[in-house]
């Protein structure tokens, strides 16, 4: 990154600013400030008040009284999105805010599209024209007729991006904006932020990636448990630190799984097709094992998790759970067997976000909290409920709080409570700690040991190699849906997965030339 501009008046300044909620205090006294020319990574634990102080930033949110926002050593007057954007801050935000049936650009230009006839019609053909020339110039490769809905989730992260920056920003503020982007995009995007910084602007870059941080912030704010911690020259300051700033104890990054005596095998799937992608896929889990699924974007992870569990339909294959043959046609046949699912998409498929928390944990429990006459035990289901809030350290002011309202690593521990509550032997899970900040992470890292202590069975199918090498006593590697080898723990390396997630891409690429 260039040296940011330490001279002068910052182009943002948050002082002592606070802001409350029913129940809980987001923030207290935080503050940082944004020097021009610079990228400044805010870091914390979710829940911990990153996103409540962009959206105070941005006017979604009104602070408590007390504190002040400086916008160019001046009192900020944003009370609203519009007025943030017209004060030349833009937001990327974590969850996208897309319309999916409209095209790329209107999406883009939503709210501003060009007119003619004295206003009164828009341009459709000039805003096609215009989107196509700024995704050209930010060398993004999408069609800007396409519809939204029509885009894979990487693409839909690139559209909100250029959306991002087709305003006259002065102040980029990113949250999350790399969860669902390949390394590729990722180099796009760090390519494109690079490009955005000058002398008089600059980018707020939020994310729990620590490699992410080192590699393209100057500075680093660390904000837990809604106050401010410090700020540090990222250079000159190691990971492990700022991990501790983050979480308030040392959390280990390299740890490889302990190892195991694993049992008999609980689920075999052999020669599973499906019409589309899967390929001959054959695999065996041991009750207390974690295997893991690595593999690039696209080679078909969770399209493995989704046939298993009958989501997707298959064209061919068996799956025996315990020795016995088994049909799973539907999810709820794979819940019959013990068998969970926790999606990579957890605000589509694994929570009902206008429910509570007690009643998303136990939605796949209600036949156990049920008496013979059809009537649920509603103590039974609080208690449950509470109790793995208090084991998972879900943040939430109480068990009665909306889904929609926690934080994406608490709604994500929220369904893994879920299944403890089912008492799955098999579970599922893709994606585990996407969104999530390393405190968290540890602690899951350590919940899903735990249960294979106690005899369960886990599939972990995740993007981080990392995380793959943390938790799984093996690893299937995937390539254009195939596993192409299978790593026992005495030989898995992130080369070796690697040089397996591109087995049949390095072969066609060799038979081309």
């Amino acid at each position: 990154m260039q040296s940011p501009n330490t001279e002068g008046t910052p182009l943002l300044q948050v002082r002592s600013v606070s802001k409350s909620f029913p129940g809980v205090k987001a923030l207290n006294n935080v503050s940082l400030e944004l020097r021009a020319g610079e990228v400044l990574g805010v870091c914390g634990e979710n829940g911990a008040g990153k996103s409540t102080l962009m959206k105070i930033l941005t006017g979604i949110y009104e602070p408590d009284p007390g504190g002040e926002v400086l916008l160019d050593g001046k009192p900020s007057t944003v009370t609203n999105p519009h007025e943030a954007q017209a004060a030349g801050l833009a937001i990327i935000h974590q969850e996208f805010q897309l319309v999916p049936d409209q095209t790329v650009a209107q999406n883009i230009y939503m709210g501003r599209e060009p007119r003619r006839f004295l206003g009164q019609v828009i341009d459709d053909r000039r805003q096609e024209r215009d989107a196509r020339a700024l995704l050209r110039s930010l060398k993004i490769d999408i069609d800007p007729a396409r519809r939204i809905r029509d885009l894979t989730v990487a693409q839909q992260q690139m559209v909100e991006i250029a959306k991002a920056l087709s305003f006259d920003a002065r102040i980029l503020i990113m949250d999350e904006p790399t969860a669902a982007l390949t390394d590729s995009e990722i180099e796009t995007l760090f390519r494109l932020i690079r490009d955005f910084v000058s002398p008089s602007t600059g980018v707020i870059y939020i994310s729990h990636r620590m490699p992410e941080i080192r590699e393209i912030t100057d500075r680093v704010s660390v904000i837990r448990d809604g106050t401010y911690v410090g700020t540090v020259t990222t250079a000159e300051t190691e990971i492990s630190q700022i991990i501790a700033m983050m979480v308030g104890r040392k959390i280990s990054t390299d740890v490889r799984p302990p190892e195991r005596v694993t049992g008999e095998p609980v689920l075999e799937v052999e020669g599973l097709n499906t019409r589309h992608l899967l390929r001959d896929i054959s695999f065996t889990l041991h009750r207390g094992e974690i295997l893991g699924f690595a593999g690039l974007m696209g080679a078909g992870r969770t399209e493995v998790a989704r046939a298993v569990v009958g989501a997707d339909p298959t064209t061919s294959g068996s799956i025996r759970i315990n020795g016995r043959p088994v049909t799973i046609r539907t999810p709820a046949d794979a819940v019959a067997l013990g068998v969970g699912y926790l999606s990579e998409d957890r605000k589509r498929y694994g929570l009902l976000l206008d429910q509570s928390v007690r009643a998303n944990i136990g939605l796949s429990s209600l036949r156990r909290f049920s008496s013979g006459l059809g009537f649920v035990r509603e103590r039974g289901i609080t208690a449950e409920a509470e109790k793995q809030v208090k084991a998972l350290r879900i943040k939430t002011p109480s068990v009665h709080q909306l889904a929609r309202n926690l934080s994406g690593g608490n709604q994500q521990k929220a369904i893994i409570g879920k299944w403890l509550t089912r008492d799955c032997d098999v579970l599922i899970v893709d994606e585990p700690t996407r969104g999530i900040d390393v405190g968290a992470k540890d602690e899951i890292y350590t919940l899903l040991h735990e249960l294979v202590r106690q005899g369960k069975s886990v599939i972990v199918i995740s993007s981080e190699l990392p995380e793959v090498l943390r938790l799984a006593d093996r690893v299937a590697v995937m390539c254009e849906g195939r596993i192409t080898g299978t790593l026992d723990r005495n030989e898995v390396t992130q080369e070796r997965i690697m040089e397996l997630a591109t087995l049949f891409r390095t072969e066609t690429m060799g038979a081309a030339s």
